[in-house]
């Protein structure tokens, strides 16, 4: 708009339309044919967009194709972190049963691994759906991730190499290549409502959170680990499979803009070094790894700190349901506030209820309490995680970099969840010692807060809004 106001001789409708493709990289020739819609690009430059970036190509905001891709995404996360928020179970059974001569703090090394390689993996998912072959790797890793489960349902007690393998190594890789593709190409679809669109997306891990833990509880009592198992792989390739016939993506990857000679440039794709030197972007990253750090212990840990402070097991078996059941919420109404307020604003408020409710589950020794604290903690938990897919989108330049913010992000946030897990779980001990990996989570998480709230005031200055 600067270099629209300044060269004052020039169509000035044409000046706009070459800063929108500029922006967008995408060759858009109605728009300086057309006189009529001048306005209408013009307000599309000058607007502040509520999620962080520049007016891009026109998004529809809606129609047929956005909601089955949509809700082909989100059966992607009911298959994948629905999975991931059932590990509760998982994580019990280990310690009481399936692997009786390892330690929680070993044991927790499965999950810990799995989410290290959901979340480092997106770097390369990111750069692979930047590049167009956003089909070729959600088709691939589909497979790779059903395969997982069922390999899982042929381990063999104590085996705990056949455990990580298929559920932490192989599980994990599979989630970070599907987690991102089906999260990023809903910028495809959406620009205003993009942070509430993404949280029915994410609600899907909150529904396979609420469907699997009884499925496996169950399941496992009546007729076993290898069987309970296989009947939630056989719910997961039904899904993936439903999840590759609706997605659609509907931009051109740059790959295939510079191939066609009338198409503008496509904008530079930030190197690793030029993230790195971005200071709120970097400071936004440590906040989300000190969180990361914290966030899962009680949604790992919750079945197990049920059953050990004397709940009915029937009861406990519930825990982990109860609180998939209300991040249900927690995914999709603090993205409504997220897309008003802004993303920062929702996140903090999200982390710094997490970090009380934390220290709140120390007190927190019945059945009323704890079950008190999984309402709760899945509400705010589950808005936290679903927000930071719009978190990091919103501090991208254009949309041709979302895929990369997001994945060299999700590299960072790995480290997080492979170091988070096994820590909290030697902090435990076999004696059960659970004010020490509580405090711990809780604050790991007031550094978090701090970091992110120092980064929400550089982007309200740099923004002059506090709608951040």
């Amino acid at each position: 708009m600067e270099k629209a106001g300044s060269e004052k001789g020039k169509d000035q409708a044409s000046i706009i339309a070459t800063v929108v493709d500029e922006h967008t990289a995408v060759q858009t020739p109605e728009r300086t044919s057309s006189p009529d819609r001048k306005g209408d690009i013009e307000k599309a430059i000058i607007e502040d967009q509520k999620d962080g970036l520049p007016a891009p190509i026109e998004i529809p905001d809606g129609g047929w194709k956005a909601w089955l891709t949509v809700l082909g995404a989100w059966c992607i996360l009911f298959a994948t972190f629905g999975m991931t928020n059932a590990y509760g179970v998982y994580q019990d059974y280990y310690v009481r049963f399936f692997l009786p001569s390892y330690t929680p703090s070993s044991i927790g090394w499965i999950g810990s691994v799995q989410i290290f390689f959901q979340f480092s993996m997106g770097f390369f998912a990111g750069k692979l759906f930047d590049a167009g072959y956003f089909y070729q790797t959600v088709t691939a890793f589909s497979i790779l991730y059903v395969l997982a489960y069922y390999m899982l349902s042929l381990a063999h007690q104590d085996a705990f190499y056949q455990v990580l393998l298929s559920q932490g190594i192989l599980a994990g890789i599979a989630l970070g290549f599907l987690f991102l593709p089906s999260i990023g190409v809903i910028a495809h679809h959406f620009r205003r409502r993009r942070s509430f669109a993404m949280g029915i997306v994410v609600s899907g891990s909150s529904c396979g959170g609420i469907v699997f833990p009884i499925m496996l509880n169950k399941l496992i009592e009546s007729k076993g680990f290898a069987e309970a198992t296989r009947s939630v792989a056989y719910v997961c390739t039904g899904m993936l499979v439903l999840a590759v016939a609706l997605m659609r993506t509907r931009l051109p990857p740059p790959s295939k803009m510079k191939k066609d000679p009338n198409a503008p440039p496509p904008p530079p794709i930030p190197t690793p070094r030029e993230l790195i030197r971005d200071v709120p972007y970097m400071i936004t990253i440590a906040g989300a790894f000190f969180n990361i750090m914290g966030l899962f212990t009680p949604i790992f840990y919750m079945q197990l700190y049920a059953v050990a402070h004397g709940v009915d097991q029937n009861l406990a078996f519930y825990t982990i349901t109860i609180l998939n059941g209300a991040s249900i919420i927690g995914r999709i109404l603090p993205n409504l506030v997220g897309d008003i307020w802004g993303p920062f604003n929702a996140v903090l408020a999200c982390t710094g209820t997490c970090i009380v409710l934390i220290f709140a589950m120390l007190a927190a020794t019945n059945a009323g309490g704890i079950i008190a604290i999984c309402v709760l903690y899945g509400l705010f938990s589950g808005a936290y995680i679903s927000l930071i897919g719009p978190l990091f989108a919103g501090l991208a330049n254009h949309l041709g970099e979302i895929g990369i913010r997001m994945g060299f992000g999700f590299v960072w946030l790995a480290l997080a969840g492979l170091a988070g897990t096994p820590i909290c779980g030697a902090l435990l001990t076999s004696d059960l010692l659970w004010v020490r990996p509580l405090t711990f989570s809780g604050a790991c998480m007031v550094v978090g807060f701090t970091f992110l709230f120092i980064a929400r005031h550089l982007i309200a200055q740099k923004k002059n809004t506090w709608k951040v």
